[in-house]
């Protein structure tokens, strides 16, 4: 391939990642522009990118309006609860089923994946049968158990990739070297694990913060609804809605797990090769 042809597919690259950037950052942008446009600019038959005059007044109409600091915490407690768990549940199993490799794994295996395409109106019954008889019906815990349970598959499936791909070589030579089965796994495995399990936990974390058909269903008092459902108490009768709050408790929405992924991005990135390099 000439310097010119190489040069030209490196271009088209780019370019179509630049659009897809933009398709995505789309959204979001409009969102914030929303979110601090006045009334008067919301309403506008030529609206703008930009707002002309920014305010916050939708930010203060939003948290009057809907208790968005209680339904943020409940979301809270029910995603950090729902990743730490799912993580703590799919370590040891992914890491049985991907070295002791047998028809069962695989057939374990096969069903994780299979279970993903189940819809979850086939599912909700059965779950509010099986929460109503341990009273767990309108109650975080009872919601965290349902995100374990709909995280789990995906969890698991995530992280028997993360162990495969770490050569079972180090272990044997941990081995060889006096360290037991159980100082194998802390100080030689569990490093090279680390951006996979915080990959995993994030997944985790995100599917149960965004969740809202379970939440509806499950959580009835306005005590107990997450984030999610309280933004649907923004929109009124005949799929009117008060766009300005809405933009702006929908920004603040997001903010977590962009704080988040911000945070721990580095985590998932690096440290790929912990503890492969014996000290």
């Amino acid at each position: 391939m000439s310097p010119r042809t190489r040069g030209a597919a490196r271009a088209g690259q780019y370019t179509a990642l630049l659009c897809y950037l933009v398709f995505l950052a789309f959204p979001f942008v409009w969102l914030i522009s929303t979110a601090f446009k006045p009334a008067p600019e919301l309403g506008s038959l030529h609206p703008t990118w930009i707002p002309e005059h920014p305010t916050l007044d939708n930010f203060r109409a939003a948290f009057d309006e809907q208790p968005l600091l209680r339904a943020a915490a409940n979301s809270l407690i029910a995603a950090l609860s729902a990743g730490a768990i799912a993580v703590v549940i799919a370590t040891p199993m992914a890491y049985v089923m991907a070295r002791h490799r047998s028809r069962l794994s695989t057939a374990a295996t096969g069903w994780v994946v299979v279970s993903q395409a189940f819809p979850f109106v086939l599912l909700i019954i059965p779950l509010f049968l099986v929460l109503k008889y341990l009273h767990l019906i309108n109650t975080l815990w009872g919601l965290i158990m349902v995100y374990v349970v709909w995280s789990l598959p995906f969890a698991l499936w995530m992280l028997v990739g993360y162990v495969r791909a770490v050569p079972p070589e180090l272990e044997e030579a941990a081995a060889v070297d006096g360290a037991s089965r159980l100082r194998t796994l802390v100080s030689v495995t569990a490093p090279l694990l680390a951006p996979g399990i915080v990959a995993t936990a994030l997944f985790a974390f995100i599917t149960a913060w965004n969740e809202f058909f379970f939440a509806l269903v499950l959580l009835k008092t306005p005590e107990k609804q997450t984030l999610p459902v309280v933004l649907t108490h923004f929109l009124g009768a005949e799929g009117a809605s008060d766009l300005g709050p809405l933009a702006a408790a929908a920004f603040l929405a997001t903010l977590p797990s962009l704080v988040l992924f911000a945070v721990i991005q580095r985590r998932i990135t690096g440290g790929v090769l912990a503890g492969a390099v014996k000290s």
